[in-house]
């Protein structure tokens, strides 16, 4: 535009006409000339005057001249062309140039043979194949295109008025010198002719068809999985096969076509190959071989036929595909029972409508175990399947799952669930169970809980939230329902349960608190008798109010205690349980009694495979099975899922009461918790560093892997002893250490100061090595671990005035039931990820009775992986809450974890 501007401007100044465009052009014109062996190519300058004249060198080099480039009129086709001619060409072009030339002049108009203008074709021309019958014969015979004049050079010929190259020359020849080729078939041969021959030659150039003998070819039909079932006397019989047609025209047999009957297809071996490995990671099943499954099997199997993309055939194809429907029928039978609570049993079923023969029905178990285990099918009775009602069972399943969890084996339901059972009778418009009025405190929420009724031997005052939690037992009590009392630590879960103690009654708890609950019940209940039944002599007394036992004679006696119904058992520290598989656990769930109660305040410490544990003993079937409970409720709490942690509080908030310190007992003196930065010096650096640069490549690789986490949990205990005390390394020997050494300077300024201590340790053989270094500092010191006789006169002697100022403790022992509230000082030594355990060591001291402020110290070594382990336990306390209080999310500890710990 602007070079058009200025000669404007220029013709104007200068008064000279301007010279037009279409006057002055010139183009490039292409000539193929025949020569021995092929064609010859040369270009010539076209002008618009009429003159022509040969191009010299490349059109590049001419358009680089400004003169001559204005009068150029060149298109692509010209420039990939001067391209390919960088050299000049002399003599036939060779087949690949050729070809090369005749593609970038497909769009070209100046192209002439021999003078004559001609055309470059874009498609390539093949050869014809004639299928004709000749007497008995079949006779294919495969020629030029008749368009062809002439075949010019090697792959190119003079098609009409286009140079063309020719298709197929492995068949035909460069110069079509094979054709005409002519194969001959016999009678016998028709069927490799129609599936073989004639498909292969069709996919590669143009069959006319005259033998009235041979099926026609049909290019539309697709390649598709057939599935054959049949129903045998035990089993189902499948027999996938890969097919083309509906009917199948033909059937690829390892790879070889076998014609059955109408048109033949042209094969699509990408698409087969694609169906074959579909057939193959969806059922694992393979073309042509046959499966015969029975059994259980039989339902998985017909569910996953229904849902494959394939076609079903034969005789037991409607049963995978059934046209019929399941309706549920609930029915509900009530007896009152002397405590006014009903008896109830119910029976729930589906109908079956829809089916061939007489009225079925479907056992609701059987139903609710295929929906759980993502089946969409569930078999009758007299053979067959019919599919479940989804939509229902997406509403209803979980409840119906919770109610046959809860029925026992005489059909009576837990009442815990007759409040489910009353909202499904709801939902399938029938009148709930009578007598539900007298669970009306558990479904609104307990906030109408009557008044409690204390017994008169009493000897206590209870504040104003221990009253309401006895009237919570009570309740409880009265309606046979357990529950798990999980008050935060110190707030009197013991004198609340004495409450409620009457005659028949168990105690079961650790060793060391047996102490504890003899001296309360004598304290607060003098008129009720008890039993120990502990040590070697251990007989039950039958005429005893109340029998106190430990969790080791639990498991040691389980046969015993089992024998008999008592009127109520309890749990005290109930994680003792929270391993379902333990022998304790399955101990305690084989106790039989009208009332169940656990205590913990640490209900969870880990997984939530814990509080099911607890719930399992408390109230049988609440939860769930331990399989269903993971599935629905810990995974998907695990993984953050969206309103499953308020789902499994809503479930389990009638049965857990939970009340922290913080809101009923705001008269305690407050509680600091602090971290103490310990440095290790140079020893105990190269220790630390040498055991984990021995272990971290290892661990990393095997938990990586996926191997399993004992190796790190093994290299993570001898990192953690590290940063305590290199002697707790074996093969390190040492007095003392940096964190021994903070704990002793930090006791000496508390102990001067008048403050009494608890120091905790996992590890007893640290306790050991803290010892010495007291005596040296002259502090005074008691000590508490599992090896401890007399447990009570210790903890009598550090309670008293007159008593050492520091107790040892290792957390185990020292962790549950204890009252240790002339201590406010107290000193964690080897923090781990879970948080409770160290809560609950912290706890006691910081209970009723505490009058001072309490400051709990946690050593860390600094650079360690106890840093790290500090992170952990957050998570930790996102699992706690995430259950009992309003967390929104919870994670377990995590291979990921452990990976985090290494890093």
């Amino acid at each position: 535009m602007v070079a058009a501007a200025i000669s404007l401007q220029q013709a104007e100044t200068q008064d000279t006409p301007m010279v037009t465009t279409a006057s002055r052009w010139s183009r490039v014109v292409y000539h193929f000339t025949r020569v021995p062996g092929g064609l010859e190519l040369h270009r010539t300058l076209a002008h618009a005057e009429g003159k022509e004249e040969p191009l010299e060198g490349s059109l590049a080099a001419l358009m680089s001249q400004p003169a001559q480039a204005a009068q150029l009129q060149v298109e692509q086709a010209d420039l990939v062309t001067d391209r390919l001619l960088e050299r000049r060409l002399r003599g036939a072009l060779s087949p690949e140039k050729l070809d090369a030339l005749l593609t970038a002049l497909q769009p070209a108009r100046n192209v002439l043979l021999d003078g004559r203008p001609v055309a470059v074709s874009e498609e390539a021309v093949l050869p014809r194949a004639v299928v004709e019958d000749r007497g008995a014969q079949l006779v294919v015979t495969i020629t030029r295109d008749p368009r062809i004049v002439e075949v010019l050079s090697p792959g190119v010929a003079l098609a009409g008025d286009a140079l063309a190259r020719l298709g197929e020359m492995s068949m035909t020849g460069p110069w079509l010198q094979s054709l005409p080729l002519v194969r001959t078939y016999g009678a016998e041969q028709l069927g490799e002719v129609a599936s073989k021959v004639l498909p292969e030659l069709a996919r590669r150039l143009p069959i006319e068809v005259r033998s009235k003998r041979l099926p026609p070819i049909d290019r539309d039909l697709k390649p598709r999985i057939q599935l054959e079932l049949q129903q045998l006397e035990a089993g189902l019989s499948v027999l996938p096969t890969l097919v083309y047609g509906a009917p199948p025209s033909v059937r690829i047999d390892n790879g070889r076509m076998v014609y059955l009957r109408g048109a033949v297809p042209l094969r699509d071996e990408a698409l087969e190959q694609r169906l074959v490995h579909q057939l193959r990671d969806e059922l694992n099943l393979v073309p042509g071989r046959r499966l015969t499954v029975a059994g259980p099997e039989m339902v998985r199997w017909a569910d996953k036929l229904r849902r494959f993309r394939g076609d079903l055939t034969g005789d037991a194809a409607g049963l995978v595909s059934p046209d019929v429907r399941l309706k549920p029928l609930l029915k509900v039978d009530a007896g009152a029972t002397g405590a006014g609570i009903p008896d109830v049993r119910f029976t729930l079923e589906f109908q079956v409508e829809g089916g061939k023969g007489g009225p079925q029905t479907v056992d609701a178990a059987a139903v609710v175990r295929a929906w759980s285990e993502g089946l969409g099918l569930v078999p009758l009775e007299g053979g067959g399947w019919a599919p479940l009602p989804r939509a229902w069972l997406d509403k209803n399943g979980q409840r119906v799952a919770d109610l046959l969890a809860a029925r026992q084996a005489d059909g009576k339901v837990s009442n815990h669930a007759l409040p489910e059972l009353s909202a499904l009778c709801e939902t399938l418009e029938q009148p709930p169970p009578p007598g539900l009025d007298k669970l009306a405190p558990m479904i609104e929420g307990f906030e109408k809980l009557p008044p409690p009724s204390l017994p008169g031997d009493l000897t206590a005052t209870l504040r104003q939230y221990q009253q309401q939690g006895v009237s919570w037992l009570g309740f409880l009590r009265s309606a046979g329902l357990g529950g798990i009392l999980a008050d935060d630590m110190g707030l009197g879960k013991t004198l609340q349960t004495i409450c409620v103690l009457g005659r028949g009654s168990l105690v079961v708890c650790p060793t060391s608190v047996l102490p504890n609950w003899a001296a309360e019940l004598q304290r607060f209940r003098p008129s009720l008798k008890v039993c120990t039944y502990h040590g070697p002599g251990r007989t039950l007394d039958e005429a005893a109010d109340v029998t106190l036992t430990t969790y080791a004679i639990l498991r040691l006696d389980a046969a015993a205690l089992s024998g008999r119904t008592w009127d109520t058992v309890v749990l005290d520290e109930a994680q003792a349980i929270k391993n379902p598989d333990s022998q304790v656990a399955r101990a305690a769930f084989g106790l039989k009694a009208n009332f169940r109660l656990a205590l913990s305040g640490t209900p969870m410490e880990n997984r939530l495979e814990e509080l099911w544990s607890l719930m399992h003993y408390a109230n049988p079937g609440l939860l769930g099975g331990r399989r269903q409970f993971e599935d629905k409720v810990a995974r998907p709490i695990a993984e953050g899922q969206a309103d499953a942690a308020d789902r499994l509080r809503r479930r389990i908030r009638p049965f857990v009461l939970r009340r922290l310190k913080r809101d009923v007992a705001p008269e305690l003196p407050p509680r600091t918790e602090s971290v103490m930065h310990v440095s290790l010096d140079e020893r105990e650096r190269s220790v630390y560093d040498a055991i984990m640069a021995a272990t971290r490549k290892e661990v990393v690789a095997l938990l990586s892997e996926g191997g399993s986490v004992i190796k790190a949990l093994e290299a993570l205990l001898r990192l953690r002893q590290a940063a305590c005390h290199p002697a707790l390394v074996p093969g390190q020997q040492a007095n003392t250490s940096s964190k021994v050494q903070t704990l002793v300077e930090a006791l000496t300024t508390a102990v001067s100061d008048g403050h009494k201590a608890l120091v905790f340790s996992q590890w007893t053989s640290l306790l050991d090595l803290i010892e010495a270094p007291l005596k040296g500092a002259g502090i005074g010191f008691e000590r508490l671990d599992g090896s401890t006789p007399n447990r009570g006169e210790v903890t009598s002697r550090f309670q008293s005035a007159e008593g050492a100022p520091v107790m040892l403790m290792s957390l185990k022992a020292g962790g549950t039931g204890l009252n240790l509230t002339a201590a406010d000082h107290v000193f964690l030594m080897d923090p781990w990820w879970n948080p409770q355990v160290e809560a609950q060591a912290a706890d006691r001291a910081h209970r009723i009775g505490q009058e001072r402020p309490v400051m709990v110290y946690r050593l860390v070594a600094q650079g360690t992986v106890e840093e790290r382990i500090l992170g952990l336990q957050e998570k930790k306390r996102a699992l706690f809450e995430a259950a009992l209080s309003e967390a929104a999310a919870a994670t377990a500890i995590t291979r990921e974890d452990l990976l985090e710990l290494f890093a």
